[in-house]
């Protein structure tokens, strides 16, 4: 039977046309060697080797074997190798659920991150509503999750554990035209009575919740005029001169010639939250590696 092993010693006796100098070379002594050269060529029925008391020649035969058996070793050495970098979490295919929101700003630099500290990770991306994600989470339909906090994610007994990445500002986005586009410094007060566009229940709970008690603790009552699931579909809305709307910071990658993004001071309370989320009891062995490299990399919030 031929073994990795005869392609060494073949490869060793052809590099060195010498069995005294190969079999040193192999730590083996010399009558072993000429052994398993002999095996090798009864297996494959040919000869390989011209050999003389003063000399050692490869036939044509031989010539094309050590090509091949060069062609053997690599492939066998690359073959544990990948397996060796797969089993460290080096390699492999993970799967990512990020929301729309996320996709403007945190994304991009999870993608970058890993992409340069490794390599050899693909990275299967899938967006989704924050709800969405922590169901894929617990089918295991996805390894790592980019969302919004939740009350499933601090249960006691859950199998999902996170751990914060940012917390950006919000920005107030009004119609070109409108008086705060280009007013004073808007202010939280500013927005009583406005036409407000927000986000849906089924997109957004959390920014629901968050807004809710923004505007409670200030004491303004918004007109809600419109409900929708994206950040995008929020300002075209907005562009449109339906309303006025607030966005996460990350929202300046959408460029809307009929949107002006404005700062306003508002308490680090109404500043929303990014979670990394994935299963403590994954069996994908890149989350280790992957998480390490997205954690390490992120932004402090606050």
């Amino acid at each position: 039977m031929f073994e990795l092993g005869h392609a060494r010693s073949f490869i060793a006796v052809a590099e060195e046309m010498h069995f005294g100098r190969a079999a040193a070379r192999l730590n083996l002594t010399q009558s072993p060697l000429s052994r398993q050269i002999q095996m090798l060529e009864q297996h494959l029925g040919v000869t390989l080797l011209e050999r003389s008391t003063r000399a050692v020649r490869l036939t044509p035969a031989g010539r094309t074997f050590l090509a091949e058996a060069y062609r053997v070793i690599a492939a066998a050495e690359s073959a544990a190798r990948i397996t060796r970098r797969a089993a460290r979490g080096e390699s492999g295919l993970l799967r990512l659920g990020f929301t729309a929101a996320s996709a403007y700003r945190s994304l991009p630099r999870l993608v970058s991150q890993v992409r340069s500290k490794l390599p050899e990770i693909d990275l299967v991306l899938e967006e989704m509503v924050s709800d969405e994600q922590i169901h894929a989470l617990d089918s295991n339909r996805i390894d790592l999750a980019l969302l919004r906090p939740a009350a499933r994610l601090f249960d006691e007994d859950t199998l999902i554990a996170s751990a914060s990445l940012t917390r950006e500002r919000l920005l107030l986005a009004v119609p070109r035209g409108h008086a705060l586009a280009s007013a004073r410094a808007p202010t939280l007060q500013d927005l009583d009575g406005e036409a407000f566009v927000t986000w849906s229940p089924r997109g957004g709970r959390y920014f629901i919740d968050l807004l809710e008690a923004l505007f409670e603790s200030g004491g303004v009552r918004p007109r809600i005029v419109q409900r929708v699931n994206q950040v995008h579909a929020m300002l075209a809305l907005v562009g449109a001169g339906l309303g006025i709307a607030l966005v996460p910071e990350g929202a300046r990658g959408i460029r809307m010639a009929e949107v002006a993004l404005r700062p306003i001071p508002l308490p680090a309370t109404a500043r929303p939250e990014l979670l990394l989320a994935w299963r403590r009891d994954s069996a994908n062995p890149c989350l280790p590696a992957v998480r390490a490299v997205v954690l390490d990399g992120s932004e402090a919030p606050g």
